[in-house]
């Protein structure tokens, strides 16, 4: 099972496995406050892309088919995820704002269409 939440939320015991999947650190959180098993920077949007969706809910559909081909053609940045969810509960943590229109939301699409695990 793959789950999100925002990098600001509490840790509980039932996100299992917590991985951060922001390019940048998020603001005002210290390394050890995060509590986060493994930061994969090379499974977020590329820098190009997150600045030119800039988290604009009109730019949704065209920011998810550009990262759905970037993630396409990286499979060993979501590989770890993939592994992990297997047989734990996944979390996926971000720091977006937008809980709808980000790149957890995003990823965890990708992974469900191409993955049973996700589900």
């Amino acid at each position: 099972m793959i789950k999100i939440k925002r990098t600001y939320d509490a840790v509980e015991k039932e996100d299992g496995v917590r991985f951060l999947i922001d390019r940048l650190w998020p603001r005002g959180i210290r390394k050890e406050a995060l509590k986060a098993d493994s930061w994969l920077k090379d499974v977020a949007p590329s820098t190009e892309l997150r600045e030119c969706f800039g988290h604009d809910p009109a730019k949704w559909n065209e920011f998810r088919r550009k990262y759905f081909s970037e993630l396409k053609a990286n499979p060993d940045g979501w590989r770890p995820i993939v592994e992990a969810a297997r047989d734990k509960t996944v979390t996926l943590l971000y720091s977006a704002k937008d809980q709808i229109h980000n790149d957890a939301v995003a990823l965890r699409e990708f992974l469900t269409a191409h993955s049973t695990i996700a589900k």
